[in-house]
Order: structure tokens, then sequence, then C-alpha cells
């Protein structure tokens, strides 16, 4: 700690993401990374872009991006907000959108930089309890004073979803306030909220270019909603950074949206190896909660989570464990090639037998 800090960094519990080693010797299923690479029209994109235009500036509204996006989703262009990573428009959507006289409320399990802004920016918060079987309780959030209401659909870590009409039960019991559905991991099976916005000018619904699209080293992400909500982000983005993507950035990201081919070859084989491992895992009595996302969230048999994790670290093997209430029995997995979800399961079962041995 240092006297130079403010009062808001002392007050700060910093977000802690996944770890990143800095060597290639581990399978990493821990981050949630697209085992695929990008679509190879999003990567000529990109290498285009990379000549002696970078010496200037990139488009600050993102207009090739943006028409990207709205055409894939049948939007008007003021529906449409892009952003330098969905992280970032997420800390933009709390400034511009959350920060409320009344309480936001949110799952007390899910996407951790929820916590993390609220804080950040002040925001008074109703942590809401998952039920027995970690799922979103609708009827949570059908009452109660609210300032605003996030929750990721599917969820992290847990992978669990609701469906279309669930989610506008819960627009139909708060039209007074924004609700923001964060789909980070929605093309791998879940039901997108895109198609309400329309029928409700409070619905914000946020994506990334991450995960399903393969381009978690890019940093873009966007958001979807009534003009009014889009043009209150625009001007917090305005007050931040005006150039939030690059030139490479921009015709990278659009590219890959336009790609839709590629995008449904990826996310079938994962939502396939996916199906594998679960049933796999299943006839070791791991408890395994039915995923919508590149990721299961497992229970261990006869060893605890924290132990098989740092069993597989030892093993070569990243995976995620959260030392948290509730979840700490949990393991988070990422959907892998199938060589690599083979060489887990593999690892899982030595590591299992010589438990018991």
């Amino acid at each position: 700690m240092s006297k130079f800090w403010s009062q808001r960094v002392h007050e700060l519990d910093p977000y802690i993401p996944g770890e990143q080693p800095k060597d290639n010797q581990y399978i990493k299923l821990n981050t949630n990374e697209n085992p695929y690479p990008p679509s190879p029209k999003a990567l000529a994109a990109i290498q285009a872009a990379s000549d002696e235009s970078l010496r200037l500036y990139s488009d600050p509204n993102s207009e090739a991006l943006n028409r990207a996006i709205a055409d894939n989703y049948e939007l008007e262009r003021n529906q449409v907000f892009v952003g330098n990573s969905s992280d970032e428009v997420l800390a933009h959507v709390f400034s511009a959108l959350l920060k409320q006289e009344k309480p936001l409320f949110y799952p007390d399990i899910s996407y951790g930089f929820y916590k993390v802004y609220s804080r950040l920016f002040a925001i008074e918060t109703v942590s809401v309890p998952l039920d027995d079987q970690l799922a979103i309780n609708i009827e949570d959030y059908c009452k109660g004073d609210k300032g605003g209401i996030i929750f990721a659909n599917p969820n992290a870590p847990t992978g669990l979803a609701l469906n279309c009409q669930q989610i506008q039960t819960i627009l139909d019991h708060n039209q007074d306030c924004v609700v923001v559905v964060d789909e980070a991991y929605v093309d791998f099976g879940a039901e997108s909220a895109v198609k309400l916005i329309d029928q409700y000018p409070n619905l914000l619904v946020v994506q990334t270019f991450s995960k399903s699209r393969s381009l978690a080293g890019l940093r873009v992400g966007f958001a979807m909603g009534h003009a009014d909500l889009i043009e209150a982000l625009e001007r917090v983005k305005n007050s931040f950074n005006a150039y939030p993507l690059g030139r490479a950035d921009i015709v990278g990201a659009a590219a890959a949206m336009r790609d839709k081919d590629y995008l449904e070859v990826c996310c079938s084989k994962i939502i396939a190896t996916r199906q594998m491992v679960t049933d796999r895992l299943k006839t070791l009595d791991f408890k395994v909660l039915p995923s919508s996302a590149n990721f299961l969230f497992i229970k261990p048999q006869g060893i605890t989570a924290k132990r098989m994790y740092l069993r597989l670290k030892e093993q070569g093997i990243l995976v995620r464990y959260f030392a948290s209430p509730r979840i700490d029995d949990y393991l988070r997995i990422t959907i892998g090639t199938d060589a690599d979800m083979q060489t887990f399961l593999h690892k899982v079962q030595t590591i299992l037998h010589s438990s018991r041995a």
C-alpha cells in the first residue's frame, strides 16, 4: 500500500483472472479460450490491415464493425456499441446505466467483475443467491426495489442458462430499470435475448469475440439494445477513450462476425466434445451440471476439488478452482480439442486410481 493511493483504490478487491503460464508446458483448460483458431477470413483481414496505415488513428466509431454486427443480428446501427473487450463494455454499462439510487441485483455466484465494478463505481448491490441446484431463480428478480439487474446467460462458472421466456418474465417485472444479459457464452447452446430488444427498451445484451469467435487476443466486445441505452454508452466511451479499437481489431472482428459458417463449425465441435466429456465424467460418478457454455462445472467424487486441481496441475493440465463458499467443491473445465480432453480424462482416471490405492 502507498500513501499516494486514493481512498477508492484502498477499498478495491480486484478481479483475479485464471492462470496464464508463460511457457507451453500446460494444456490450458482454465480460461475458457476457444481451442480452435480464428476464422481464416478474420486472420486475412487483420494481416491486410497491418500495414503502413497503422500510423493513422482508427475509426473512433468502428463503423465497419458496427455494421457487421447490426447486419448479423438484424438491428439498426444505433442499436450497437463496440468496445475494447466485453469487460470494458461492461465497465461502461456499470458507469452509464447501473449506477442508480436503488441497488443493483445480480447472482451471488457469477462473473467476478460484477462485484469488482460495483465497488469501483460505488454502486449499492443486492447479491441474489442461486438456488440449491446453482441455478438462477427468476422469481427472485421479480420482486424488490431495484436500480438495475445484470446476470450472465449462460451463467459463469456454472454454465446453466435461462431461456428467453424466463428472461422475458424478468423483463416484464422490471420495466423501470435496465436489465443487462451478459451473453459471453451464448453461442455454445443457449438462447440469445437479442430477439427481445425491440420489445424491451430497457434490455441490453452484451457479447464478446473472445469465446465462440476465437479472438480473445484481439480484445473486442459489444452491446446491443435500444438506441437510448447505446447513446449512454457512447457518451461514457467518448469521455474515457475515443479510440478503443485499433484498425486491425475493427476489420478482423468484422470479418469474423460475417463468417457464420466457420462460427457454426467451431461451436458444433465444442458442443460435441462437451457431451463426450460429460458422459465420461458421469461414468466416474462426477456431478456435472448441464452446460450451455464452452466449459463444464463438475464436482469430483473420491477426491476434493482442490486436490484434483493441484494433481492435474502437476500432470500439466490447468483447470479453474474457486476457493469460494458453495462452489469450493467444484471445478470449471474449459472444453479443449478432442485430443486435449482425452488427455484430461486419462489424467483424471489416473489420479482417481492413485488416490484410492
